[in-house]
Protein backbone atom coordinates (compact mmCIF):
# COMPACT_ATOMS: atom_id res chain seq x y z
CA UNK A 1 0.00 0.00 0.00
CA UNK A 2 1.51 3.31 -1.10
CA UNK A 3 0.48 6.70 0.19
CA UNK A 4 -0.83 9.08 -2.48
CA UNK A 5 0.75 7.16 -5.33
CA UNK A 6 -0.16 9.43 -8.22
CA UNK A 7 1.26 10.07 -11.61
CA UNK A 8 1.85 13.74 -12.17
CA UNK A 9 1.41 13.92 -15.94
CA UNK A 10 4.35 16.21 -16.41
CA UNK A 11 4.42 14.76 -19.93
CA UNK A 12 1.44 14.29 -22.27
CA UNK A 13 -0.60 11.13 -21.64
CA UNK A 14 0.55 7.96 -23.35
CA UNK A 15 -0.92 7.70 -26.84
CA UNK A 16 -2.57 4.30 -26.92
CA UNK A 17 -5.05 3.06 -29.49
CA UNK A 18 -7.62 0.28 -29.63
CA UNK A 19 -7.74 -2.22 -32.46
CA UNK A 20 -11.32 -3.48 -32.68
CA UNK A 21 -12.22 -6.46 -34.83
CA UNK A 22 -15.81 -6.35 -36.01
CA UNK A 23 -18.34 -9.14 -36.39
CA UNK A 24 -18.26 -10.78 -32.95
CA UNK A 25 -21.46 -11.22 -30.96
CA UNK A 26 -21.05 -10.24 -27.30
CA UNK A 27 -22.38 -12.59 -24.67
CA UNK A 28 -21.84 -12.93 -20.93
CA UNK A 29 -21.86 -11.02 -17.66
CA UNK A 30 -19.65 -8.22 -16.32
CA UNK A 31 -19.63 -6.07 -13.19
CA UNK A 32 -20.04 -2.32 -13.38
CA UNK A 33 -17.25 -0.28 -11.79
CA UNK A 34 -17.73 2.38 -9.14
CA UNK A 35 -19.27 5.60 -10.40
CA UNK A 36 -16.82 8.18 -11.72
CA UNK A 37 -19.39 10.97 -11.67
CA UNK A 38 -20.25 10.27 -8.03
CA UNK A 39 -16.67 9.62 -6.90
CA UNK A 40 -15.30 12.97 -8.01
CA UNK A 41 -17.66 15.30 -6.07
CA UNK A 42 -17.63 12.93 -3.09
CA UNK A 43 -13.84 13.15 -3.03
CA UNK A 44 -14.05 16.95 -3.24
CA UNK A 45 -16.52 16.94 -0.34
CA UNK A 46 -13.77 15.46 1.88
CA UNK A 47 -12.48 19.04 2.21
CA UNK A 48 -15.49 19.69 4.46
CA UNK A 49 -14.90 16.95 7.01
CA UNK A 50 -13.12 16.24 10.23
CA UNK A 51 -11.64 12.73 10.39
CA UNK A 52 -11.04 10.10 7.73
CA UNK A 53 -13.31 9.89 4.71
CA UNK A 54 -13.15 6.33 3.33
CA UNK A 55 -14.73 5.82 -0.09
CA UNK A 56 -15.09 2.45 -1.81
CA UNK A 57 -15.05 1.14 -4.51
CA UNK A 58 -13.21 4.05 -6.12
CA UNK A 59 -12.60 3.32 -9.83
CA UNK A 60 -9.05 3.34 -11.16
CA UNK A 61 -9.41 6.14 -13.72
CA UNK A 62 -7.41 9.08 -15.00
CA UNK A 63 -10.02 11.53 -13.73
CA UNK A 64 -9.82 9.98 -10.27
CA UNK A 65 -6.05 10.38 -10.32
CA UNK A 66 -6.50 14.02 -11.31
CA UNK A 67 -8.81 14.65 -8.36
CA UNK A 68 -6.38 12.88 -6.02
CA UNK A 69 -3.57 15.08 -7.26
CA UNK A 70 -5.72 18.20 -6.84
CA UNK A 71 -6.73 17.29 -3.29
CA UNK A 72 -3.12 16.50 -2.39
CA UNK A 73 -2.15 19.96 -3.60
CA UNK A 74 -4.91 21.39 -1.39
CA UNK A 75 -3.41 19.85 1.73
CA UNK A 76 -5.27 16.55 1.86
CA UNK A 77 -3.60 13.25 2.75
CA UNK A 78 -4.70 10.41 0.46
CA UNK A 79 -4.02 6.73 0.91
CA UNK A 80 -5.24 4.02 -1.42
CA UNK A 81 -5.86 0.45 -0.27
CA UNK A 82 -7.13 -1.63 -3.17
CA UNK A 83 -10.39 -0.07 -4.29
CA UNK A 84 -10.73 1.95 -1.06
CA UNK A 85 -9.51 5.52 -0.74
CA UNK A 86 -8.90 7.24 2.62
CA UNK A 87 -8.80 11.06 2.66
CA UNK A 88 -7.88 13.27 5.62
CA UNK A 89 -6.89 16.89 6.07
CA UNK A 90 -3.14 17.42 6.54
CA UNK A 91 -2.85 21.17 5.85
CA UNK A 92 -6.01 23.29 5.95
CA UNK A 93 -4.16 26.47 4.94
CA UNK A 94 -4.06 25.56 1.25
CA UNK A 95 -6.77 27.30 -0.78
CA UNK A 96 -5.31 27.67 -4.28
CA UNK A 97 -5.66 25.07 -7.01
CA UNK A 98 -3.18 25.07 -9.87
CA UNK A 99 -4.19 25.50 -13.48
CA UNK A 100 -1.98 22.61 -14.57
CA UNK A 101 -4.23 20.20 -12.70
CA UNK A 102 -7.64 21.85 -13.02
CA UNK A 103 -7.41 22.24 -16.79
CA UNK A 104 -7.50 18.45 -17.21
CA UNK A 105 -10.99 17.90 -15.81
CA UNK A 106 -14.15 19.92 -15.49
CA UNK A 107 -15.11 18.24 -12.20
CA UNK A 108 -12.18 20.08 -10.58
CA UNK A 109 -14.61 22.96 -10.04
CA UNK A 110 -16.21 20.77 -7.33
CA UNK A 111 -13.59 21.92 -4.80
CA UNK A 112 -14.82 25.53 -4.95
CA UNK A 113 -17.77 25.16 -2.56
CA UNK A 114 -16.06 22.95 0.04
CA UNK A 115 -12.95 25.17 0.13
CA UNK A 116 -15.02 28.30 0.52
CA UNK A 117 -17.21 26.84 3.28
CA UNK A 118 -14.47 25.19 5.35
CA UNK A 119 -11.42 27.42 4.72
CA UNK A 120 -13.06 30.75 3.92
CA UNK A 121 -11.57 31.30 0.50
CA UNK A 122 -10.81 29.50 -2.75
CA UNK A 123 -8.86 30.20 -5.91
CA UNK A 124 -9.83 27.78 -8.67
CA UNK A 125 -8.86 28.18 -12.34
CA UNK A 126 -11.65 27.85 -14.88
CA UNK A 127 -11.77 24.11 -15.56
CA UNK A 128 -11.04 22.00 -18.61
CA UNK A 129 -12.22 18.53 -19.60
CA UNK A 130 -13.99 17.29 -22.70
CA UNK A 131 -14.49 19.97 -25.35
CA UNK A 132 -17.96 19.99 -26.89
CA UNK A 133 -19.36 23.47 -26.59
CA UNK A 134 -19.95 26.10 -23.93
CA UNK A 135 -20.40 24.80 -20.38
CA UNK A 136 -20.47 27.92 -18.22
CA UNK A 137 -19.75 28.07 -14.48
CA UNK A 138 -21.99 31.09 -13.91
CA UNK A 139 -24.46 29.06 -11.83
CA UNK A 140 -21.67 28.02 -9.44
CA UNK A 141 -20.77 31.69 -9.05
CA UNK A 142 -24.41 32.71 -8.61
CA UNK A 143 -24.83 30.23 -5.79
CA UNK A 144 -21.67 31.27 -3.94
CA UNK A 145 -22.60 34.93 -4.17
CA UNK A 146 -26.08 34.15 -2.85
CA UNK A 147 -24.40 32.64 0.21
CA UNK A 148 -22.61 35.94 0.79
CA UNK A 149 -19.25 35.23 -0.86
CA UNK A 150 -17.44 37.64 -3.14
CA UNK A 151 -16.42 35.93 -6.37
CA UNK A 152 -14.25 37.60 -9.00
CA UNK A 153 -12.46 36.34 -12.07
CA UNK A 154 -8.76 37.14 -11.98
CA UNK A 155 -6.16 35.88 -14.45
CA UNK A 156 -8.35 32.99 -15.57
CA UNK A 157 -9.25 31.99 -12.00
CA UNK A 158 -12.34 32.22 -9.84
CA UNK A 159 -11.28 33.93 -6.62
CA UNK A 160 -13.91 33.47 -3.93
CA UNK A 161 -13.92 34.82 -0.36
CA UNK A 162 -16.45 34.16 2.39
CA UNK A 163 -17.57 36.99 4.71
CA UNK A 164 -15.60 37.32 7.95
CA UNK A 165 -18.37 35.57 9.85
CA UNK A 166 -18.73 32.75 7.35
CA UNK A 167 -21.25 31.95 4.64
CA UNK A 168 -24.90 32.81 5.26
CA UNK A 169 -27.89 30.69 4.28
CA UNK A 170 -29.96 32.01 1.38
CA UNK A 171 -32.59 31.08 -1.18
CA UNK A 172 -31.42 30.86 -4.80
CA UNK A 173 -32.48 29.57 -8.20
CA UNK A 174 -29.93 27.61 -10.27
CA UNK A 175 -31.96 27.47 -13.47
CA UNK A 176 -30.45 28.61 -16.78
CA UNK A 177 -31.21 28.23 -20.50
CA UNK A 178 -29.08 25.07 -20.31
CA UNK A 179 -31.34 23.63 -17.60
CA UNK A 180 -30.22 22.58 -14.12
CA UNK A 181 -26.56 22.01 -13.31
CA UNK A 182 -25.32 18.82 -11.65
CA UNK A 183 -21.91 20.06 -10.53
CA UNK A 184 -23.34 23.49 -9.73
CA UNK A 185 -26.02 21.98 -7.49
CA UNK A 186 -23.45 19.80 -5.72
CA UNK A 187 -21.02 22.70 -5.33
CA UNK A 188 -23.57 25.06 -3.81
CA UNK A 189 -25.07 22.32 -1.63
CA UNK A 190 -21.58 21.48 -0.34
CA UNK A 191 -21.02 25.11 0.60
CA UNK A 192 -24.46 25.60 2.16
CA UNK A 193 -24.13 22.70 4.62
CA UNK A 194 -21.67 24.80 6.67
CA UNK A 195 -23.42 28.17 6.14
CA UNK A 196 -25.25 29.85 9.00
CA UNK A 197 -29.00 29.43 8.75
CA UNK A 198 -31.21 27.87 6.11
CA UNK A 199 -30.56 27.65 2.38
CA UNK A 200 -32.99 26.63 -0.34
CA UNK A 201 -31.77 25.66 -3.80
CA UNK A 202 -34.51 25.94 -6.42
CA UNK A 203 -34.15 24.30 -9.86
CA UNK A 204 -31.73 21.81 -8.32
CA UNK A 205 -30.42 19.01 -10.52
CA UNK A 206 -32.05 15.66 -9.76
CA UNK A 207 -29.38 13.29 -11.11
CA UNK A 208 -28.41 10.24 -9.01
CA UNK A 209 -24.99 11.78 -8.39
CA UNK A 210 -26.60 14.77 -6.64
CA UNK A 211 -28.67 12.38 -4.53
CA UNK A 212 -25.56 10.37 -3.63
CA UNK A 213 -23.61 13.41 -2.44
CA UNK A 214 -26.61 14.66 -0.45
CA UNK A 215 -26.97 11.31 1.31
CA UNK A 216 -23.27 11.21 2.07
CA UNK A 217 -23.30 14.71 3.51
CA UNK A 218 -26.27 13.74 5.68
CA UNK A 219 -24.42 10.65 6.91
CA UNK A 220 -21.58 12.99 7.94
CA UNK A 221 -23.91 15.25 9.94
CA UNK A 222 -25.40 17.65 7.41
CA UNK A 223 -29.08 18.59 7.74
CA UNK A 224 -30.77 18.64 4.36
CA UNK A 225 -33.78 17.27 2.53
CA UNK A 226 -35.27 17.20 -0.94
CA UNK A 227 -32.53 15.43 -2.89
CA UNK A 228 -33.91 13.93 -6.07
CA UNK A 229 -36.39 16.81 -6.42
CA UNK A 230 -36.07 20.31 -7.87
CA UNK A 231 -35.92 21.90 -4.41
CA UNK A 232 -33.16 21.28 -1.85
CA UNK A 233 -33.54 22.60 1.69
CA UNK A 234 -30.40 22.83 3.84
CA UNK A 235 -29.91 23.84 7.46
CA UNK A 236 -26.30 24.77 8.10
CA UNK A 237 -24.26 23.04 10.82
CA UNK A 238 -20.95 23.95 12.43
CA UNK A 239 -18.98 20.83 11.52
CA UNK A 240 -19.15 17.53 9.68
CA UNK A 241 -17.60 14.22 10.74
CA UNK A 242 -16.32 11.93 7.99
CA UNK A 243 -17.77 8.44 7.70
CA UNK A 244 -17.10 5.46 5.40
CA UNK A 245 -19.24 5.40 2.26
CA UNK A 246 -19.93 2.81 -0.42
CA UNK A 247 -20.06 4.27 -3.91
CA UNK A 248 -22.78 3.34 -6.40
CA UNK A 249 -22.08 1.66 -9.73
CA UNK A 250 -21.31 3.78 -12.78
CA UNK A 251 -24.63 4.04 -14.61
CA UNK A 252 -22.98 5.33 -17.79
CA UNK A 253 -20.50 2.47 -17.95
CA UNK A 254 -23.35 0.04 -17.33
CA UNK A 255 -25.40 1.64 -20.10
CA UNK A 256 -22.47 1.56 -22.51
CA UNK A 257 -21.89 -2.17 -21.95
CA UNK A 258 -25.59 -2.91 -22.44
CA UNK A 259 -25.62 -0.94 -25.68
CA UNK A 260 -22.52 -2.80 -26.82
CA UNK A 261 -24.47 -6.01 -26.35
CA UNK A 262 -27.39 -4.61 -28.35
CA UNK A 263 -25.31 -3.35 -31.27
CA UNK A 264 -23.64 -6.76 -31.73
CA UNK A 265 -27.00 -8.58 -31.46
CA UNK A 266 -25.74 -10.32 -28.37
CA UNK A 267 -26.82 -10.96 -24.80
CA UNK A 268 -25.08 -8.97 -22.09
CA UNK A 269 -25.83 -8.76 -18.38
CA UNK A 270 -24.30 -5.98 -16.25
CA UNK A 271 -24.17 -6.79 -12.55
CA UNK A 272 -23.54 -4.62 -9.49
CA UNK A 273 -25.57 -1.78 -10.98
CA UNK A 274 -28.73 0.14 -10.12
CA UNK A 275 -31.37 -0.63 -12.77
CA UNK A 276 -33.60 2.14 -11.41
CA UNK A 277 -31.00 4.66 -12.62
CA UNK A 278 -31.19 3.18 -16.14
CA UNK A 279 -34.95 3.45 -16.61
CA UNK A 280 -34.70 5.98 -19.44
CA UNK A 281 -32.31 3.69 -21.32
CA UNK A 282 -34.57 0.70 -20.74
CA UNK A 283 -37.58 2.69 -21.95
CA UNK A 284 -35.74 3.77 -25.11
CA UNK A 285 -34.66 0.19 -25.85
CA UNK A 286 -38.22 -1.04 -25.38
CA UNK A 287 -39.38 1.43 -28.02
CA UNK A 288 -36.93 -0.16 -30.48
CA UNK A 289 -38.43 -3.62 -29.89
CA UNK A 290 -35.96 -4.94 -27.34
CA UNK A 291 -37.13 -5.94 -23.87
CA UNK A 292 -34.46 -5.47 -21.19
CA UNK A 293 -34.76 -7.62 -18.08
CA UNK A 294 -33.55 -6.59 -14.63
CA UNK A 295 -33.22 -7.61 -11.03
CA UNK A 296 -32.30 -5.78 -7.87
CA UNK A 297 -28.68 -5.16 -8.92
CA UNK A 298 -28.46 -6.31 -12.55
CA UNK A 299 -29.81 -5.51 -15.99
CA UNK A 300 -29.64 -7.56 -19.18
CA UNK A 301 -30.28 -7.05 -22.88
CA UNK A 302 -30.82 -9.95 -25.27
CA UNK A 303 -30.82 -8.77 -28.88
CA UNK A 304 -30.01 -12.09 -30.53
CA UNK A 305 -33.34 -12.54 -32.27
CA UNK A 306 -34.73 -9.02 -32.27
CA UNK A 307 -35.09 -6.71 -35.25
CA UNK A 308 -34.50 -3.28 -33.74
CA UNK A 309 -36.34 -0.26 -35.15
CA UNK A 310 -34.97 3.28 -35.09
CA UNK A 311 -36.80 5.86 -33.01
CA UNK A 312 -36.79 9.57 -32.30
CA UNK A 313 -34.98 10.34 -29.06
CA UNK A 314 -33.67 13.36 -27.21
CA UNK A 315 -31.39 13.83 -24.25
CA UNK A 316 -32.56 15.61 -21.13
CA UNK A 317 -31.90 16.14 -17.44
CA UNK A 318 -32.49 13.11 -15.22
CA UNK A 319 -34.76 11.18 -15.39
CA UNK A 320 -34.50 11.89 -19.13
CA UNK A 321 -32.16 10.08 -21.50
CA UNK A 322 -28.55 10.82 -20.45
CA UNK A 323 -26.41 13.04 -22.64
CA UNK A 324 -23.52 10.76 -21.66
CA UNK A 325 -25.17 7.91 -23.61
CA UNK A 326 -26.05 9.96 -26.68
CA UNK A 327 -22.94 9.06 -28.69
CA UNK A 328 -23.29 5.36 -27.88
CA UNK A 329 -26.95 5.43 -28.91
CA UNK A 330 -25.99 6.99 -32.24
CA UNK A 331 -23.65 4.08 -32.91
CA UNK A 332 -26.48 1.63 -32.17
CA UNK A 333 -28.85 3.62 -34.38
CA UNK A 334 -26.68 2.98 -37.43
CA UNK A 335 -27.56 -0.73 -37.09
CA UNK A 336 -31.31 -0.40 -36.46
CA UNK A 337 -33.96 -0.50 -39.17
CA UNK A 338 -35.44 2.65 -40.66
CA UNK A 339 -34.85 6.30 -39.92
CA UNK A 340 -34.10 7.75 -36.51
CA UNK A 341 -33.39 11.08 -34.93
CA UNK A 342 -31.33 12.19 -31.94
CA UNK A 343 -31.70 15.65 -30.44
CA UNK A 344 -29.06 16.84 -27.96
CA UNK A 345 -30.75 19.20 -25.49
CA UNK A 346 -27.98 19.38 -22.87
CA UNK A 347 -24.85 20.15 -24.93
CA UNK A 348 -26.00 21.04 -28.47
CA UNK A 349 -22.42 20.90 -29.81
CA UNK A 350 -21.75 17.41 -28.48
CA UNK A 351 -21.53 15.77 -31.89
CA UNK A 352 -17.80 15.58 -32.61
CA UNK A 353 -18.17 11.82 -33.04
CA UNK A 354 -20.52 12.21 -36.02
CA UNK A 355 -17.77 12.80 -38.66
CA UNK A 356 -15.85 9.82 -37.29
CA UNK A 357 -18.91 7.57 -37.53
CA UNK A 358 -19.34 8.81 -41.09
CA UNK A 359 -15.78 7.68 -41.82
CA UNK A 360 -16.93 4.19 -40.94
CA UNK A 361 -19.85 4.50 -43.35
CA UNK A 362 -22.63 5.73 -41.08
CA UNK A 363 -25.43 7.61 -42.84
CA UNK A 364 -25.84 10.58 -40.50
CA UNK A 365 -26.95 14.14 -41.19
CA UNK A 366 -26.53 16.83 -38.58
CA UNK A 367 -28.56 20.02 -38.37
CA UNK A 368 -27.91 22.14 -35.28
CA UNK A 369 -28.72 20.13 -32.17
CA UNK A 370 -30.21 17.21 -34.11
CA UNK A 371 -28.81 14.27 -36.06
CA UNK A 372 -30.89 12.30 -38.55
CA UNK A 373 -29.96 8.63 -38.86
CA UNK A 374 -30.53 6.29 -41.75
CA UNK A 375 -30.17 2.90 -40.16
CA UNK A 376 -29.32 -0.62 -41.24
CA UNK A 377 -25.98 0.61 -42.56
CA UNK A 378 -23.04 -1.68 -43.18
CA UNK A 379 -20.02 -0.14 -41.46
CA UNK A 380 -16.48 -0.66 -42.73
CA UNK A 381 -13.33 -0.46 -40.61
CA UNK A 382 -11.22 2.68 -40.76
CA UNK A 383 -8.87 4.63 -38.49
CA UNK A 384 -10.90 7.04 -36.34
CA UNK A 385 -9.98 9.67 -33.78
CA UNK A 386 -11.59 9.89 -30.34
CA UNK A 387 -12.45 13.50 -29.47
CA UNK A 388 -13.83 13.06 -25.95
CA UNK A 389 -14.75 10.47 -23.35
CA UNK A 390 -18.14 9.25 -24.58
CA UNK A 391 -17.22 9.66 -28.25
CA UNK A 392 -14.43 7.16 -27.60
CA UNK A 393 -16.92 4.55 -26.38
CA UNK A 394 -19.17 5.26 -29.35
CA UNK A 395 -16.35 4.57 -31.83
CA UNK A 396 -15.34 1.36 -30.06
CA UNK A 397 -18.97 0.21 -30.27
CA UNK A 398 -19.09 1.03 -33.97
CA UNK A 399 -15.86 -0.91 -34.45
CA UNK A 400 -17.50 -3.99 -32.90
CA UNK A 401 -19.81 -4.25 -35.93
CA UNK A 402 -17.66 -2.74 -38.69
CA UNK A 403 -16.22 -5.11 -41.29
CA UNK A 404 -12.48 -5.47 -40.65
CA UNK A 405 -10.35 -4.00 -37.88
CA UNK A 406 -11.03 -0.44 -36.74
CA UNK A 407 -8.26 1.56 -35.07
CA UNK A 408 -9.57 4.01 -32.45
CA UNK A 409 -6.87 6.52 -31.62
CA UNK A 410 -6.42 8.77 -28.54
CA UNK A 411 -8.16 6.39 -26.18
CA UNK A 412 -6.65 8.29 -23.26
CA UNK A 413 -10.02 10.07 -23.39
CA UNK A 414 -11.65 6.69 -22.77
CA UNK A 415 -9.40 6.03 -19.80
CA UNK A 416 -10.83 9.09 -18.07
CA UNK A 417 -14.16 7.34 -17.53
CA UNK A 418 -13.98 3.60 -18.22
CA UNK A 419 -12.05 1.07 -16.13
CA UNK A 420 -10.20 -1.32 -18.47
CA UNK A 421 -13.03 -1.26 -21.02
CA UNK A 422 -11.09 -3.50 -23.37
CA UNK A 423 -10.85 -6.21 -20.68
CA UNK A 424 -14.59 -6.11 -20.01
CA UNK A 425 -15.37 -6.33 -23.72
CA UNK A 426 -12.89 -9.19 -24.10
CA UNK A 427 -14.66 -11.04 -21.31
CA UNK A 428 -17.86 -10.72 -23.34
CA UNK A 429 -16.20 -12.16 -26.43
CA UNK A 430 -14.99 -9.07 -28.25
CA UNK A 431 -11.59 -8.87 -29.88
CA UNK A 432 -10.30 -5.51 -28.70
CA UNK A 433 -6.58 -4.94 -28.26
CA UNK A 434 -4.85 -1.98 -26.67
CA UNK A 435 -1.65 -1.00 -28.43
CA UNK A 436 0.84 1.85 -28.29
CA UNK A 437 -0.05 4.30 -31.07
CA UNK A 438 3.00 4.58 -33.31
CA UNK A 439 1.55 7.53 -35.24
CA UNK A 440 2.02 11.09 -34.12
CA UNK A 441 -1.07 12.56 -32.41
Amino acid sequence: MLETELYTWQNPPRMDCFEVEGGRCLEGSVNASGSKNASLPLMAASLLFEGVARLTPVPNLRDIDTMQLLLSELGMHLERDGDALDITTADASQTEASYDIVRRMRASISVLGPLLARRGRATVPLPGGCVFGLRPVDLHVRGMRALGATVEQENGCLVAKAPSGGLLGASMDLCSPFGSTVLGTINVMSAAVLAKGESVIHSAAQEPEVVEVARYLRACGAVLEGEGTASLRIQGVTCLKATPWELPADRIEAGTLLLAGAITRGRVRVTRCRPTELRSLAAALERTGLTPTMGEDWMEVDARQVELQNIQLETGPYPGFPTDLQAQWLALSTQMKGEGRMRERIYPERFMHVPELQRLGANLTRSGDTVQIQGDTALTAAPVLASDLRASACLVMAGLVAKGTTTVRRVYHLDRGYVALESKLQKLGAKVLRRRDVEKP
